[in-house]
């Protein structure tokens, strides 16, 4: 069985009350979001706006209980039937879905995102660091501290700008900028830094 992951290295999860059938909540996974659920037997996401794993009700003691776990048949959409420790929804509901929409919307808001492969890296980046998987160079670069992952950036710079004027070949410069991008987000996951804030940095530059 093959989970189609989004973009951005994630698949939708609907969490609905095993008992009544409500639908409580529609959250994000990863791969290591979903790992945690289904060895821990509760439920964890990905926050999209933390850019981190997410163990539901862990502020506010609301845990949701896993029960079963289901994918639908595009493989793209994970069902949790879950018994929930009091009510799902941050703002005190049994549910987040309270809002009646009868109409059509009077506006719609959309949300500014940066490239999804970047995301999707960074998520992976994140969950070595939380899992430190043996074998993994991820894992060991961040074991070893932010000053050596910060030499590892320069040096992947300078390779970077020596291809961009000593080689004609728009592969070599593709793949050392690849090796920069990589070794930049693994500095910023080990130095606390997520993407979103470089991307609202970069927005406020574009005038």
């Amino acid at each position: 069985m093959n989970i189609k992951l989004d973009e951005r290295g994630l698949v939708p999860a609907i969490a609905q009350d095993y008992k009544t059938g409500q639908v409580l909540m529609l959250g994000y996974m990863n791969p290591g979001s979903l790992k945690r659920t289904l060895e821990g037997g509760q439920v964890w996401f990905y926050s999209r706006s933390q850019e981190d794993l997410w163990h539901k009700g862990e502020i506010s003691g609301n845990y949701l209980n896993l029960k079963e776990a289901w994918v639908d048949c595009d493989m793209d959409t994970i069902l949790l039937k879950v018994e929930p420790e009091g009510p799902t929804c941050h703002t005190g509901e049994v549910s987040c879905f309270f809002h009646s929409l009868h109409d059509l919307p009077e506006d719609y808001d959309s949300a500014e995102a940066g490239p999804g492969i970047l995301d999707e890296l960074f998520a992976v980046i994140k969950d070595r660091q939380a899992e430190r998987p043996e074998g993994s160079y991820t894992a060991s670069l961040l074991q070893e501290g932010v000053s050596r992952v910060a030499q590892k950036v320069i040096e992947e710079a300078g390779e970077t700008a020596l291809a961009a004027v000593g080689s004609d070949d728009p592969e070599e410069l593709a793949g050392e900028v690849a090796d920069l991008l990589y070794h930049t987000l693994v500095l910023m996951a080990a130095s606390g830094v997520s993407p979103k804030a470089v991307w609202e940095e970069l927005r406020r530059r574009r005038s």
